[in-house]
């Protein structure tokens, strides 16, 4: 037997909350002393008492956690619905993250203004290069909705080389394009049109011809994608090793600018861009693309280039 004290400290709860719970009916004392009204309780009885602070956390009131015992919920069910909440309340930790992230980068854009150097910005051309990549579709261009769909198709990308044996040749690039409209159209949303802000985001990292062509298996295609003759990327060709290749051609003049930290944050770096580009005579001609010179596992060390093509306003 244990004194309410000590049978409080197992539990790692009040005694103040197992008087309510006994009060109740919830989880009444293996004994009370008559005379003093001292409550006894017995280790067994810890079992009860995890599973009705399980079901508190899991949301339900008193009152349910008192019927659902009485139906005697077995540790199966229990544990099911344990690990439900589990993720519901990751995903909602996740979310509130991502919203602290965005509200961070606002504020760090409001207190930059104005302060980039011109030193910081460079224009110049970028070479092609022959990618392996994995593309998906973000609801926007917004870092809050890019983040969940680029963060899974490089991990899937990076296991999918290393299973085929491919060492990419150089940093990860991701680059962006509109949605294909449903007519065959392209380009950018019209103004005011609504419902049309999702974009195809495209995970890429740079490989050889060479390291291609050696890990092909039968079924996979080896050979460069033709470039089209219009700049844009070559149609992303299947290599039956569950990644795409595609030739990304080179910007002819791209205004680059180096992001320190994590994408999550990118915003002031990329509005001090526009800002750039506009005092200096140029103008956007596309979404910027994203070279990933260093990631290591501490995102706070990224170095990431980003690289908007422009051209003459």
């Amino acid at each position: 037997m244990f004194t309410i004290g000590d049978f409080a400290q197992y539990g790692r709860v009040s005694a103040r909350m197992l008087r309510h719970y006994d009060a109740i009916g919830l989880l009444r004392p293996a004994r009370t002393d008559p005379v003093s009204g001292y409550r006894f309780y017995e280790a067994a009885q810890l079992a009860r008492l995890n599973r009705i602070i399980a079901l508190k956390d899991l949301g339900f009131s008193l009152q349910q956690v008192g019927a659902i015992l009485a139906e005697e919920v077995s540790v199966p069910e229990l544990r099911g619905m344990l690990r439900l909440r589990q993720a519901e309340l990751e995903a909602a930790r996740t979310a509130a993250e991502a919203r602290l992230a965005q509200v961070e980068a606002r504020l760090r854009t409001i207190e930059s203004e104005g302060r980039m150097s011109a030193d910081d910005v460079v224009v110049k051309r970028t070479g092609t290069v022959l990618l392996a990549e994995l593309s998906g579709t973000a609801a926007s261009y917004g870092p809050e909705d890019i983040g969940p769909v680029i963060t899974p198709l490089y991990t899937e990308l990076c296991r999918l080389l290393e299973t085929a044996g491919v060492t990419p040749a150089g940093p990860g690039l991701a680059y962006y394009e509109d949605v294909p409209e449903p007519n065959g159209g392209s380009g950018r949303p019209a103004e005011g049109s609504e419902g049309k802000d999702a974009i195809v985001v495209h995970a890429g990292m740079v490989i050889t011809e060479e390291a291609l062509a050696k890990a092909a298996t039968a079924g996979a295609t080896s050979g460069r994608p033709a470039a089209d003759t219009s700049g844009r990327p070559g149609t992303p060709t299947a290599t039956g090793l569950g990644f795409d290749v595609v030739t990304l051609p080179g910007l002819d003049s791209a205004a680059t600018v180096v992001h320190r930290g994590p994408m999550s944050r990118i915003l002031p770096t990329a509005q001090n861009l526009a800002h750039w580009i506009d005092a200096n005579g140029y103008r956007s001609a596309g979404y910027a693309r994203e070279l990933y010179l260093e990631c290591p596992p501490d995102q706070e060390k990224w170095v990431t280039e980003i690289q908007e093509p422009v051209v003459r306003a």
